[in-house]
């Protein structure tokens, strides 16, 4: 089975940008994730994706899932399920191991689906001192 591999254009565009928020990444009580180094891929029609960098996440809450899926544009995703017991935690977090060369960027990264986690957002001049 071959692999399709598409390559960014202007019908498929990746665009990722730093930014400097804070994103919390929470299930339950407990926190996936806190970061100010996020990477964020605006779309057109649906809200911006954040990327969160691995060492922003901990991992000790993730167990490795048999869910896997190819993205054309950026390659295979791996899945983690979250271990603190909440019930949409299943196949919540994925990687990407070895993403294609055009989105090396996401690499160290990682992406929580928004409707199995809850994902605050706050923008630099509105956190605390």
């Amino acid at each position: 089975m071959s692999r399709e591999i598409k390559l960014p254009g202007p019908d498929h565009q990746i665009t990722i940008v730093p930014s400097s928020d804070r994103v919390l990444v929470r299930s339950g009580e407990t926190t996936i994730a806190d970061s100010q180094s996020t990477l964020v891929y605006p779309r057109r029609t649906t809200p911006a994706v954040r990327y969160i960098p691995l060492a922003d996440v901990d991992r000790s809450l993730l167990t490795p899932s048999d869910l896997t899926h190819l993205l054309p544009l950026k390659g295979d995703a791996s899945y983690y399920s979250i271990t603190a017991g909440q019930e949409r935690g299943t196949d919540a977090v994925w990687f990407y191991d070895q993403p294609y060369p055009r989105s090396r960027r996401s690499r160290t990264t990682s992406r929580s689906i928004p409707d199995r986690v809850e994902i605050t957002v706050t923008v630099p001049d509105t956190l605390e001192a």
